[in-house]
């Protein structure tokens, strides 16, 4: 069931620890609950998924208006908030030092997830447009952050990573690396053999939508058991976004 595209929505960020905690528990039940995911600090009977990274990260929620209920989340964390907190989240994953030394703007998203009854409708749109803003008041140049494929069965996702190597790749000035510790090679079909259309089938939603917005891929992916994920890094220059793909990003109605 989605929500009609009548159904009007608020977002803003955390303020609170009631709101954090509210953000969480929709964490929880997507990434733990949903997709099976875990963490050291995920805390099962309160139903919380956190980590380490939490109390430096800006936190976005997206409610109904009128409501409480948190049905939308993005965790953003600036350059001067990963200094704090001791780095991004995805270096543990990515090698970010063409990013980092590029002396650009740089903005990481994470734990992007909506409700399951908002998917499909205009929720993600407007949890966006919340972004496109902050990405203006923070005169973001580069978005980047994990995005990720469920499972690690790397035999079922052979298409769709080979499909993002092939034609998504991001230019070498952006083009961010799988720690060579984690290395897993993407270009597992060659392209010739690859059915593309198969397997665009088989990405996520959401990066999809990044892919339409201008969005590339870095350099070999992250197989995380503990999160049961197979990650690819996201690299999005503000700068080469184009006019029609900016409307995009920006449209929303809150």
């Amino acid at each position: 069931m989605t929500r009609s595209n009548k159904t009007e929505f608020t977002v803003k960020m955390v303020e609170t620890p009631e709101e954090l905690r509210a953000a969480q528990r929709l964490r929880y039940d997507v990434f733990v609950k949903e997709l099976g995911g875990g963490g050291v600090l995920v805390d099962h009977e309160q139903r919380i998924e956190r980590d380490r990274f939490d109390p430096y990260f800006d936190h976005m929620i997206l409610m109904e208006k009128g409501r409480d209920d948190v049905i939308g989340v993005y965790r953003l964390l600036r350059g001067t908030q990963a200094d704090a907190a001791g780095g991004f989240y995805s270096e543990a994953e990515f090698d970010l030092s063409l990013l980092k030394s590029s002396d650009r703007n740089l903005l990481e998203l994470g734990r992007s997830c909506l409700h399951p009854a908002y998917r499909g409708g205009t929720a993600m749109h407007v949890l966006w447009s919340g972004l496109a803003d902050y990405v203006a008041e923070h005169q973001i140049e580069i978005l980047f952050g994990a995005a990720s494929f469920h499972g690690t069965n790397l035999n079922k996702l052979a298409g769709p990573l080979s499909l993002l190597h092939h034609r998504h790749l991001a230019p070498q000035s952006l083009r961010v690396r799988a720690r060579e510790a984690v290395f897993q090679r993407m270009d597992l079909i060659a392209e010739k053999d690859l059915d593309r259309a198969a397997a665009m089938v088989q990405v996520p939603s959401l990066i999809k939508a990044y892919l339409r917005l201008g969005g590339c891929v870095g350099e070999g992916a992250f197989v995380d058991h503990v999160f049961n994920t197979t990650d690819v890094c996201l690299i999005m220059d503000t700068a080469q976004m184009n006019a029609r793909q900016a409307r995009i990003y920006g449209k929303g109605s809150t």
